[in-house]
């Protein structure tokens, strides 16, 4: 039979660290969207550094969402590029504001 050995074998090409800087740019990004979203609406909380990383990334997966909402998709969960992360997380601290004020 003439397998190949090497097709069956697990590759040590990648990177080992490949997954650590996946990662680490979701991190990043949900940082830098999150402080972008921040400076463009008013917090009603101090979110602090945590709080402004999870921002980002949720409003990158609630951008997207709704991009494809609006693109007649329907209702597909998916992160989104910087502008739409940016606009999903300023959403988000619309949304904050409203619910804050009303209680």
């Amino acid at each position: 039979m003439g397998s190949n050995p090497t097709s069956s074998a697990k590759k040590t090409d990648e990177a080992p660290y490949a997954d650590s800087m996946g990662l680490f740019s979701w991190i990043l990004g949900g940082l830098i969207v999150g402080l972008i979203a921040q400076f463009l609406v008013k917090s009603p909380n101090d979110l602090g550094c945590v709080g402004t990383i999870v921002l980002g990334i949720v409003g990158s997966v609630v951008g997207g969402t709704l991009i494809n909402v609006l693109q007649g998709d329907g209702l597909q969960f998916a992160a989104s590029g910087f502008l739409g992360s940016i606009f999903g997380a300023v959403v988000l601290l619309v949304a904050a504001r409203l619910f804050s004020r009303s209680s």
